[in-house]
């Protein structure tokens, strides 16, 4: 299917994290389908990212910015501006689940919540004007922990929960520019950190086999390429008349009935 991105403008924030990664994944998605991708991160493998596409002939940028400032939010925004003046879709990706529990300072709770929540709405307040021209979309990346909670990472819930607000708010703000605001639910995804921080359990293998039995469709992790997929068609022209809404895609881990898990 032909998704009509072709020459569009997209901007990913937290993009430039190990190859693998959702960010990462989006990218390379968009690439294949002719896109312009635009990464927005803090890590310096932006710039090889940028050059491998660059070297391929496909047109990128990469904007090193610490997402958690929202002043050098504001001056990337600005680059992007002055190199095409359009955006036509904003994937606010960046997220760390970083474990500001109620033990955590009052500063690290707070940079919590301005790094995984604050910077989505200085991203789409910065991008909007662009966002306008273009009659571009929004489509804010959030977390089962908002609607499950997990224990230990209340920052990060309370940044998913508020991320998921601001979607519907947005849905409803930008009616008039027919400018569209969704979110993608994630919960098990096999990624490097997910991979990384199994490995760091004492029964990693052991926990893992656990959680994927609890994976309703198929018993498997869902792949950072079918989140990239489901991003793709959400931010096309597919998808034209859907709003305001959570999309989930998990295998079913969040939502259906318990009496399916395989225990």
């Amino acid at each position: 299917m032909d998704l009509g991105l072709k020459g569009k403008v997209v901007v990913v924030t937290g993009a430039a994290g190990i190859k693998g990664s959702i960010g990462e994944t989006i990218v390379q998605s968009l690439a294949n389908e002719g896109a312009i991708p635009v990464i927005v991160c803090r890590n310096d493998r932006g710039f090889g990212y940028e050059k491998e596409l660059q070297d391929k002939g496909i047109d990128a940028l990469f904007v090193k910015t610490d997402l958690s400032d929202y002043k050098q939010i504001e001056a990337a925004a600005q680059v992007i501006e002055a190199k095409y003046g359009k955006i036509d879709a904003l994937i606010n990706n960046v997220g760390v689940n970083d474990g500001a529990g109620l033990d955590a300072s009052m500063d690290d709770f707070m940079y919590s919540l301005k790094l995984n929540m604050v910077s989505y709405f200085a991203m789409t307040k910065y991008c909007l004007p662009m966002l306008k021209k273009a009659k571009g979309n929004i489509l804010n990346i959030g977390s089962k922990v908002a609607l499950t909670g997990q224990g230990g990472t209340s920052g990060y819930a309370a940044s998913k929960g508020g991320v998921f607000g601001l979607t519907r708010e947005w849905a409803v703000d930008l009616i008039p520019f027919g400018i569209r605001s969704n979110a993608i639910v994630i919960a098990e995804s096999w990624t490097p950190a997910y991979d990384a921080w199994i490995k760091t359990l004492e029964n990693g293998e052991e926990k893992l086999k656990a959680i994927v039995k609890k994976i309703p469709l198929e018993n498997r992790m869902t792949m950072p390429n079918e989140i990239g997929d489901q991003c793709l068609f959400t931010i096309s022209g597919k998808s034209s008349h859907t709003t305001g809404q959570f999309i989930t895609v998990d295998g079913g881990y969040v939502h259906l009935d318990r009496s399916l898990l395989s225990e």
